[in-house]
């Protein structure tokens, strides 16, 4: 039983389908229907349950449910040993992959990585930006190696390190707006405002047509966007009120923008998320220990 396959195995019982699994680890469909049918065959059990016509669902039998669990043992073992062995280098180098929306956040990142620099200085780092289907799809592809994420997880298909801050919502406004003198800004005052939201996701529109008890269709939406500094550009000539989270704009000095938090707060808190059974390069790995680490002293 070869240690490749069973990362195979658990692949498929991630993905529950054999060709999203093979779609993950770039390889034909064909080959890994070989590479699994050889594994049943090696240990005289049926693993998976295919599923019926005109469905690509798989299931795993009871024998499959076993062999899950162990692989997982195996390859957690064989997870910890690697980053024993690794941890024993002097240098490391490669590329890691962050699918993320825009967040201040990322500054988080970017703190952590300056940290590892100093050890590692020939890490690349990579951020690919886009909404939450956008990162999931990079992430299910293998085209990232980390996906910034809000909301539950899939703990069956996935990993994840639920970060210690959280991004707050508010409204981008004008400053010389009569609402901008306040400290903060109630939902129902949005009633009948001009509003621009993220087109990337349903969030803003969700908790402002909860929070006013008003149906999304029926909120006053002048524009959306999908990068907030075009929404500022949109707020700046008097568009609208744009719905947003807190930080990615800079509204200090001179800015002719101010923003205004939503009262009571409104708080999402993220995760950073990964592929079960997923092999990391040394330098994901360590990228991965050192974010833990700076997100510890954080809150030191």
């Amino acid at each position: 039983m070869e240690f490749r396959v069973l990362q195979y195995f658990l692949s498929v019982a991630r993905e529950q389908s054999i060709s999203a699994a093979a779609e993950s680890l770039h390889l034909s469909q064909p080959t890994l229907s070989i590479q699994i049918k050889a594994l049943e065959d090696e240990l005289g059990k049926q693993l998976l349950i295919r599923g019926t016509k005109g469905s690509r669902k798989v299931l795993l039998t009871d024998e499959g449910m076993i062999l899950r669990k162990r692989a997982e043992e195996i390859l957690a073992l064989v997870q910890k040993a690697k980053g024993e062995v690794q941890m024993t280098e002097d240098s490391i180098a490669g590329d890691v992959y962050i699918g993320a929306g825009e967040t201040d956040i990322i500054r988080y990142f970017a703190r952590a990585a300056k940290r590892l620099k100093e050890s590692c200085p020939d890490i690349r780092y990579h951020i690919s930006s886009g909404n939450a289907q956008f990162v999931m799809e990079q992430l299910d592809k293998g085209l990232v190696d980390f996906g910034l994420m809000y909301g539950p997880v899939d703990r069956t298909k996935y990993e994840a390190f639920t970060l210690p801050i959280g991004d707050r919502f508010g409204v981008l406004m004008r400053r010389d707006d009569p609402l901008a003198q306040r400290e903060w800004i109630a939902p129902e005052e949005l009633r009948d405002k001009p509003l621009i939201l993220s087109s990337q996701d349903q969030n803003e529109g969700w908790i402002v047509s909860s929070q006013i008890r008003q149906d999304v269709a029926n909120l006053h939406v002048a524009a959306t966007y999908n990068l907030i500094f075009n929404a500022s550009l949109m707020v700046e000539e008097g568009l609208g009120y744009a719905v947003c989270l807190e930080k990615l704009i800079n509204t200090s000095g001179n800015s002719p923008l101010c923003f205004l938090p939503l009262h009571p707060d409104i708080v999402i808190t993220p995760s950073i998320v990964w592929k079960r059974y997923q092999i990391f390069s040394k330098a994901s790995e360590r990228f991965l220990q050192e974010l833990k680490r700076a997100m510890d002293f954080s809150q030191a």
